[in-house]
Protein backbone atom coordinates (compact mmCIF):
# COMPACT_ATOMS: atom_id res chain seq x y z
CA UNK A 1 0.00 0.00 0.00
CA UNK A 2 1.21 3.39 -0.80
CA UNK A 3 2.35 5.69 2.05
CA UNK A 4 0.73 8.88 2.44
CA UNK A 5 4.25 10.98 1.39
CA UNK A 6 4.47 8.66 -2.16
CA UNK A 7 1.20 9.21 -3.10
CA UNK A 8 1.51 13.69 -2.54
CA UNK A 9 4.89 12.73 -4.50
CA UNK A 10 2.97 11.35 -7.26
CA UNK A 11 0.44 14.18 -6.88
CA UNK A 12 2.64 16.79 -7.18
CA UNK A 13 5.12 15.31 -9.86
CA UNK A 14 1.93 14.06 -12.31
CA UNK A 15 -0.78 17.08 -11.33
CA UNK A 16 -2.00 19.05 -13.81
CA UNK A 17 -2.27 21.96 -11.51
CA UNK A 18 -1.89 22.91 -7.57
CA UNK A 19 -4.71 21.33 -6.15
CA UNK A 20 -5.30 18.34 -8.77
CA UNK A 21 -5.75 15.12 -6.98
CA UNK A 22 -8.16 13.79 -9.13
CA UNK A 23 -7.34 13.85 -13.05
CA UNK A 24 -6.87 10.74 -15.30
CA UNK A 25 -2.57 11.79 -15.24
CA UNK A 26 -2.63 11.26 -11.11
CA UNK A 27 -4.93 8.65 -10.93
CA UNK A 28 -2.93 6.34 -13.67
CA UNK A 29 0.64 7.29 -12.04
CA UNK A 30 -0.63 6.49 -8.40
CA UNK A 31 -2.28 2.75 -9.75
CA UNK A 32 1.01 2.11 -11.39
CA UNK A 33 3.15 2.64 -8.22
CA UNK A 34 0.24 0.26 -6.83
CA UNK A 35 0.88 -2.41 -9.22
CA UNK A 36 4.45 -1.83 -8.85
CA UNK A 37 3.76 -2.74 -5.67
CA UNK A 38 1.72 -5.37 -5.34
CA UNK A 39 4.00 -7.09 -8.23
CA UNK A 40 6.88 -8.03 -6.50
CA UNK A 41 4.46 -8.74 -3.22
CA UNK A 42 2.96 -11.71 -5.49
CA UNK A 43 6.78 -12.40 -6.86
CA UNK A 44 7.37 -13.65 -2.61
CA UNK A 45 3.62 -14.63 -2.53
CA UNK A 46 2.58 -16.97 -5.24
CA UNK A 47 -0.48 -18.28 -3.85
CA UNK A 48 -1.86 -15.10 -2.51
CA UNK A 49 -5.08 -14.68 -4.69
CA UNK A 50 -6.91 -12.15 -3.19
CA UNK A 51 -3.74 -9.75 -3.78
CA UNK A 52 -3.60 -11.21 -7.28
CA UNK A 53 -7.40 -10.39 -8.01
CA UNK A 54 -6.61 -6.82 -6.41
CA UNK A 55 -3.90 -6.55 -9.38
CA UNK A 56 -5.80 -7.30 -11.81
CA UNK A 57 -8.70 -5.03 -10.99
CA UNK A 58 -5.99 -2.07 -10.81
CA UNK A 59 -4.43 -3.34 -14.19
CA UNK A 60 -8.36 -3.14 -15.72
CA UNK A 61 -9.05 0.13 -14.11
CA UNK A 62 -5.58 1.66 -15.46
CA UNK A 63 -6.16 0.32 -19.29
CA UNK A 64 -9.55 2.59 -18.87
CA UNK A 65 -8.11 5.43 -17.51
CA UNK A 66 -5.53 5.26 -20.36
CA UNK A 67 -7.83 4.45 -23.39
CA UNK A 68 -9.51 7.52 -22.02
CA UNK A 69 -6.73 9.42 -21.72
CA UNK A 70 -5.91 8.38 -25.62
CA UNK A 71 -8.62 9.56 -26.78
CA UNK A 72 -9.52 13.28 -24.69
CA UNK A 73 -5.54 14.14 -24.91
CA UNK A 74 -3.13 12.04 -27.11
CA UNK A 75 -0.38 14.52 -26.20
CA UNK A 76 -0.63 14.12 -22.42
CA UNK A 77 -1.01 10.61 -23.03
CA UNK A 78 2.00 9.87 -24.98
CA UNK A 79 3.86 12.35 -22.43
CA UNK A 80 2.78 10.41 -19.19
CA UNK A 81 3.24 7.30 -20.77
CA UNK A 82 6.42 8.28 -21.52
CA UNK A 83 7.28 9.71 -18.15
CA UNK A 84 5.99 5.93 -16.50
CA UNK A 85 7.35 3.68 -19.37
CA UNK A 86 4.28 1.40 -19.43
CA UNK A 87 4.17 -1.26 -21.93
CA UNK A 88 0.58 -1.07 -22.16
CA UNK A 89 0.54 1.96 -23.38
CA UNK A 90 2.83 1.04 -26.27
CA UNK A 91 0.15 -1.74 -27.18
CA UNK A 92 -2.77 0.99 -27.34
CA UNK A 93 -0.82 3.45 -29.71
CA UNK A 94 0.07 0.38 -31.80
CA UNK A 95 -4.07 -0.32 -31.87
CA UNK A 96 -4.48 3.27 -32.68
CA UNK A 97 -2.20 3.41 -35.75
CA UNK A 98 -3.33 0.35 -36.87
CA UNK A 99 -6.76 1.22 -36.66
CA UNK A 100 -6.18 5.17 -38.93
CA UNK A 101 -3.96 3.23 -41.37
CA UNK A 102 -7.33 0.98 -42.01
CA UNK A 103 -9.22 3.78 -42.13
CA UNK A 104 -7.04 5.74 -44.50
CA UNK A 105 -6.99 2.69 -46.60
CA UNK A 106 -10.87 2.82 -46.73
CA UNK A 107 -10.67 6.12 -47.79
CA UNK A 108 -8.30 5.67 -50.54
CA UNK A 109 -11.04 2.21 -51.80
CA UNK A 110 -13.54 4.75 -51.49
CA UNK A 111 -12.13 7.73 -53.37
CA UNK A 112 -10.72 5.32 -56.46
CA UNK A 113 -14.36 3.53 -56.84
CA UNK A 114 -15.89 7.10 -56.80
CA UNK A 115 -13.53 8.32 -59.38
CA UNK A 116 -13.81 5.10 -61.18
CA UNK A 117 -17.62 5.56 -61.61
CA UNK A 118 -17.28 9.08 -62.71
CA UNK A 119 -15.23 8.15 -65.50
CA UNK A 120 -17.85 5.81 -67.49
CA UNK A 121 -18.77 6.94 -70.37
CA UNK A 122 -22.95 6.36 -70.40
CA UNK A 123 -23.73 4.76 -74.40
CA UNK A 124 -27.13 4.41 -75.57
Amino acid sequence: MLTKEKKQKLIKKFGTHENDTGSSQVQIAILTEEIKELTEHLKSHKHDYSSRRGLLKKVGERRKLLKYLQKEDSKAFRNLSEKLNLKIAQKLQAEEEKEMLKEKKLEAIVSTSDDDDEEEPETK
